[in-house]
């Protein structure tokens, strides 16, 4: 019986611990999730985040302050910590860069740390979205170099892509069925009954680790594509003077019509992971088609969205120049405080080009976060008066609360709302004699 075989028993005994290397909405709660049941090191560069943490503060909000009060998570910022643990998942960002070329960065940072504080019988599993052959081909010589082991001797390599939903309290990490992948035999059965500890919903042993990071980038890319395409349908039918809900209200009574809707797709995922996998076959000399043209649609809404702002305000005989407009929501997704990769900000920057510039609200988002990425600081709710249009952009549970009186003091004179994922009644305010524009 190899060390590598028995590494499970001595996670379950307690003689061996886990480590989580990055605590962000993916790591913290997978961190979280593990202490319940056994030994986890939660490791973050971040100082700042680490002290949130231990004085019991979810930054993410995704398992709550109390659960990170109670939780035995050993937090910390002192990288030679992990040399105390013998499994470790690494769960830091994959974002893009400003030519939608995959910026790696982060996770080789993350395999430059991790290799430093690696030692012998260890097993390294990757969580991050990567593109087919990233783990075995960019962060293996890495953990190589830098701790003088040897994959595949001295320590084993797999890979589990995350998939856990920020913001949401039913699609978790416990009830979501998890890929697991290992280099081999023995790694992927040990990978596999490590996250049977924490996943409910079990695992799927994928054959290889560039098939689970496969599989991993696209789902993203699908999800991508079928939102380009309510996008597109949105277009159309606001051409045709169509209500696109409506539309797809009747169109999924259908049993096997697909539910999907248009909107900005921002954060770490769908809006970034099609990239990913674009990339990596243009290496290989294909030229992606089904899914740059649905990229393309997604990262051109939010300057749809503002075009039509301007149209509404002339619509409402209203100056555009130095018009006042209020953007309900800045966060990529509803209920989350997320603001990274947010695509409202394409919003906000077109609006500026017409002489627009917008006032931002938005109770649920990372302020701190907001004003050091965007330079972006926001107004109170109770501020949002006189305004010509109000955008609501996020539907936040807070936002859905609005009612038509509360609106009728946020706009003065002919009323413009756009309401861009159509979470208001439209009638109700069409009825009152609003000027309203959803996708």
């Amino acid at each position: 019986m190899s060390e590598f075989t028995e590494l499970y028993e001595k996670i379950v005994s307690r003689e061996e611990k886990i480590s989580l290397v990055g605590l962000g909405y993916v790591g913290m709660p997978i961190a979280v999730a593990f202490a319940k049941k056994v030994d986890v090191i939660g490791y973050d560069l971040n100082a700042k985040k680490i002290e949130l943490y231990k004085s019991g503060i979810d930054p993410t909000r995704e398992v709550g302050d109390e659960a990170i009060k109670n939780t035995t998570v050993e937090f910390t910022a002192d990288e030679t910590q992990l040399k105390n643990a013998k499994f470790h998942i690494v769960a830091v960002p994959t974002p893009v860069n400003d030519d939608h070329t995959p910026d790696l960065s982060p996770v080789e940072g993350a395999s430059r740390i991790l290799g430093r504080n690696l030692t012998k019988g260890s097993v390294v599993v990757f969580e991050s979205t990567v593109y087919p052959g990233v783990t075995e081909d960019v962060c293996v010589p890495i953990l190589e170099k830098e701790s003088g082991l040897k994959c595949g001797e001295d320590f084993k390599i797999g890979y589990s892509p995350e998939r856990i939903n920020p913001g949401d309290k039913v699609h978790r990490l416990e009830t979501i069925k998890k890929i697991v992948s290992g280099m081999d035999e023995e790694t992927l059965d040990v990978v596999a009954k490590v996250y049977e500890l924490v996943v409910d919903a079990g695992v799927h042993r994928a054959e290889t680790i560039k098939v689970a990071e496969a599989a991993k980038v696209i789902e993203n890319s699908q999800r991508d594509i079928n939102i380009a395409f309510m996008n597109e349908l949105s277009i159309i039918f606001n051409k045709m003077g169509i209500d696109t809900q409506a539309v797809l209200r009747a169109a999924g009574t259908k049993w096997n019509f697909l539910k999907f809707f248009p909107g900005l797709v921002g954060g770490h995922c769908i809006g970034v992971d099609p990239y990913y996998l674009t990339y990596k076959a243009e290496m290989l000399g294909y030229h992606s088609q089904v899914i740059l043209a649905g990229r393309r649609i997604n990262d051109d809404m939010g300057r749809y969205v503002a075009e039509n702002v301007v149209k509404n305000l002339i619509a409402a005989d209203k100056q555009v120049k130095n018009a006042r407009v209020a953007i309900l929501g800045f966060t990529f997704k509803e209920n989350c405080p997320d603001t990274r990769n947010t695509r409202v900000i394409d919003i906000i920057n077109e609006l500026k080009e017409y002489g627009i510039s917008p006032v931002i609200a938005d109770p649920q988002a990372d302020a701190e976060e907001a004003l050091a990425i965007y330079g972006i600081e926001f107004a109170d709710m109770s501020e949002i008066k006189d305004m010509d249009a109000v955008v609501l952009a996020v539907a936040h549970e807070e936002f859905k609360d609005i009612t038509i009186d509360d609106m009728n003091s946020m706009i003065s004179g002919n009323k413009v709302l756009l309401d861009i994922k159509g979470i208001l009644d439209r009638k109700e305010y069409e009825d009152a004699g609003y000027i309203y524009w959803r996708l």
